[in-house]
Parts: structure tokens; C-alpha cells; sequence
């Protein structure tokens, strides 16, 4: 298997649940990179979501973030594509979204934008203790989102929502889903993501392949969520964690381990640096 480049999910994939890399994991993706794979976090997160122990492996240079919204040379610090929502579009959203029971945060220019009401309670929200120490190490605050949005007049890579009522959520994404101008999709039970109608990870493996020069054929993406799903079906191989969705799994061209249990370093070993299936 002629593998070139591997796109990995954090959370629920490269990560454990204690939001950490293992050694194993580690020399995993070290030895890939000696074969001269380029190897690619493709997350949900903004590129300074990203945590150093990653960013800091020697060899790692390219990211894949806010679910396809940018792709990023981290060495050169150079965007090299973006796919984002306007701020006329975002703003519309966020004024939307305002009227349901959810804490939302936009990310523009690599980073987080949350008020105090929603920073100061986290829990409220169903955040892990994990989750909540992640969020305030990506968010700034300010007083008001809409307001620090609509003054700032940039384009918004994605906005994120955390709901504290699944029926809220199921209800708001009803009625988001029912727009032909934006992305819909999830990476954890309780939030949604909205991005740019052509802002996936799938499609950003595609585009940054080409940016080095390598078939689409040569790429592995691996993932857990439903945010994942275009990359699985989009890379040459495809791999699922087995504490992924069951669509996922389903879609998959092959199921490792869980993130709890090194899967990533599993699914390296048996298909690359062993050359399996």
C-alpha cells in the first residue's frame, strides 16, 4: 500500500479520552513521517486548538482544521485554502441561533469567540471536564459575539454549538438542515458545526493532496465521528475508530481500535508500516 499521507482526527481518534497523545501514537506517526509520509491533523479544531505535543513532532507541517474550513502550512505559517462562511452569512446564523437554548462560538482567524454567559457555565452545557479546559484554553471572550462579529468583518471559519437539551438540538437542526447554503454535521453527541457549503474534510484531503502532488489514491483518513464521514469515503483508505458512529463503521474500509486503545497506531501498523490490506 503506497500511502503518502495520512489525515487524522484529534478528538475520539489520535487523542485519548483524557485528551492526550499516547507514546505509542507518538512513535506511530514518527515512523511514518521517516517514510516520508506526510502525516496531517484533519479537526474540527482551529489550528491553535491543535496541542503542541502534535504541532511539536518534527515532520508534521500540514493542518487540516475547522473541519476543512483551512489548510495550513504550520511550518511557513502560510494559509494555503480557505472555505468559509461570509460574515453577512454568519451573522444571520448567530442571530438565529440566538433564540434557542445553546451556547454557540464562532471561529475567526484561528480562534474561538464566546461571551462570559457561556464561559463561565460550561457544565450547564453538558461539557466534559476535558472538553471545558479545552474550551477556555481556544476562546476569547468578549462582551458581545454578534456585535464583536459584525465589527470585525472577517469571514467566520465555523460555528460551533453545544447543547444542554437534545431536543433542542434535534429541533435547531431541523430547521438549519432545511438551508442549501451551509454545512450541517457533529463531532460529539451534544453540539453541532456548521461550516461552508464546500468546507469538508474530505474534500480538504483532496485539495491539499493535489497542493503536494499526490493521488488521492495514496491518502488514509482516519476518524470517529460524523464529521469524519468525507474523509472515510474521500481518502484512498478509509479507517474507523471502534468507538466511532456505526455509520462510520459501516462506510469504512477498515476498523481499528478505539482511542483509548492506540487504534491509530493499530490501523499504521497493519496497513502501512506492515503493509497490510
Amino acid at each position: 500500500m503506497d500511502i503518502k499521507l495520512i489525515a487524522i482526527d484529534l478528538d475520539g481518534t489520535l487523542l485519548n479520552s483524557r485528551k492526550c497523545l499516547s507514546d505509542l501514537n507518538r512513535e506511530a506517526l514518527i515512523s511514518c513521517i521517516r517514510k516520508g509520509i506526510h502525516i496531517v491533523p484533519c479537526t474540527g479544531r482551529t489550528v491553535d486548538g491543535i496541542p503542541a505535543e502534535i504541532k511539536d513532532i518534527p515532520g508534521i507541517r500540514y493542518a487540516i482544521t475547522t473541519n476543512g474550513a483551512v489548510i495550513e502550512d504550520m511550518k511557513e505559517n502560510i494559509v494555503i485554502d480557505t472555505r468559509m462562511l461570509t460574515c453577512d452569512l454568519a451573522l444571520e446564523l448567530l442571530r438565529f441561533v440566538d433564540s434557542y437554548r445553546v451556547m454557540y462560538d464562532p471561529y475567526i482567524e484561528r480562534r474561538g469567540i464566546t461571551e462570559s454567559r457561556f464561559i463561565d457555565h460550561l457544565p450547564e452545557f453538558a461539557l466534559t471536564p476535558e472538553l471545558q479546559d479545552l474550551v477556555r484554553n481556544t476562546r476569547d471572550i468578549c462582551p458581545n459575539i454578534i456585535e464583536f462579529v459584525k465589527k470585525a468583518n472577517k469571514p467566520v471559519e465555523k460555528i460551533n454549538l453545544f447543547f444542554p437539551d437534545m431536543e433542542e438540538r434535534a429541533k435547531l437542526r431541523a430547521e438549519l438542515e432545511k438551508r442549501n447554503d451551509i454545512l450541517v454535521t457533529s463531532s460529539i453527541s451534544n453540539n453541532l458545526e456548521i461550516n461552508a457549503l464546500d468546507a469538508t474534510k474530505g474534500d480538504a484531503i483532496i485539495r491539499l493532496s493535489s497542493h503536494l502532488g499526490i493521488s488521492p489514491s495514496q491518502t488514509m483518513g482516519i476518524g470517529d465521528g460524523e464529521n469524519d464521514f468525507t474523509m472515510i469515503l474521500k481518502a484512498g483508505v478509509g479507517v474507523a475508530m471502534k468507538n466511532g458512529s456505526k455509520e462510520l463503521i459501516e462506510a469504512a474500509d477498515y476498523v481499528t481500535e478505539t482511542n483509548d486503545e492506540d487504534g491509530v497506531a493499530s490501523a499504521i501498523r497493519n496497513l502501512v508500516l506492515e503493509m497490510g490490506i
